[in-house]
């Protein structure tokens, strides 16, 4: 935990002196003479787990223990493991790449919310954004386009109604799948992705309400564009905001 959060030295959070000694398990600067704990400025700051713990449950998360193992694992409350796996979703690094070549999208409905989605071909990249209402119209699909996906794209979709005309909208060569027709071949994959994500909520969280889809499905696409970042508690905390060099 020292060395991420500080690199091989030691140094003050305040003042950035290295001038440092240990006092009664805390830190003190002898520059400006300010004391500090390991985790002073860090959005573990107020953290009441033991460390061993705190490593333990973010171990379960980074590997993919759904909540009610972890419970047993690290004998806490579903509360606590439910609190701790959503600290560790909200500090994920924000990461939006626009897609290009071949990209698959399409749209998925859930209660209260709808979701937008695209994957490059032939790559990790995805592009996500959720609605916050139970349907999709062109506009808001063509606005998915302007964010996301590069002009002189090959956008590949099903035949719904929102991308009629779309590539009148963006730059973009449209094909369409059929699938009254049982045309799936040119949206293949991110009907399975559609797929993968709803297995992973049912088996990492057992459910999701609405309140907390978007963090799921945020996650779920880090996990499938970046998973060196879940390798291990170390990697996730080296990828994310905690290192006091990204705080002060």
């Amino acid at each position: 935990m020292r060395r991420i959060i500080f690199g091989k030295n030691m140094f003050c959070p305040w003042c950035h002196s290295r001038q440092v000694y240990c006092s009664e398990n805390r830190y003190r600067c002898r520059h400006c003479r300010k004391p500090f704990s390991l985790l002073s400025g860090t959005w573990l700051n107020d953290i009441k787990l033991s460390l061993r713990t705190f490593w333990s449950l973010l171990w379960c998360w980074t590997q993919k223990i759904p909540v009610l193992q972890t419970i047993k694992l690290c004998h806490l409350s579903e509360k606590t493991v439910r609190f701790w796996f959503r600290e560790f979703r909200l500090h994920l690094p924000d990461l939006e790449p626009i897609l290009s070549g071949q990209v698959q999208m399409d749209e998925a409905y859930f209660k209260n919310l709808s979701l937008l989605m695209a994957k490059q071909i032939g790559s990790k990249k995805i592009a996500r954004q959720v609605i916050f209402k139970n349907s999709v119209n062109k506009s808001e699909a063509a606005n998915f386009l302007f964010q996301y996906i590069q002009p002189k794209s090959i956008l590949q979709t099903d035949g719904g109604g929102i991308y009629r005309g779309i590539n009148n909208w963006w730059p973009v060569t449209h094909k369409k799948d059929i699938h009254r027709k049982f045309e799936f071949g040119l949206t293949s994959e991110i009907e399975g992705m559609f797929g993968n994500l709803r297995t992973f909520i049912r088996r990492m969280y057992h459910h999701a309400t609405p309140e907390y889809l978007p963090e799921y499905v945020s996650e779920f696409c880090l996990r499938f564009s970046s998973p060196e970042m879940f390798s291990s508690p170390s990697n996730y905390l080296a990828k994310t905001n905690l290192a006091c060099s990204n705080l002060y």
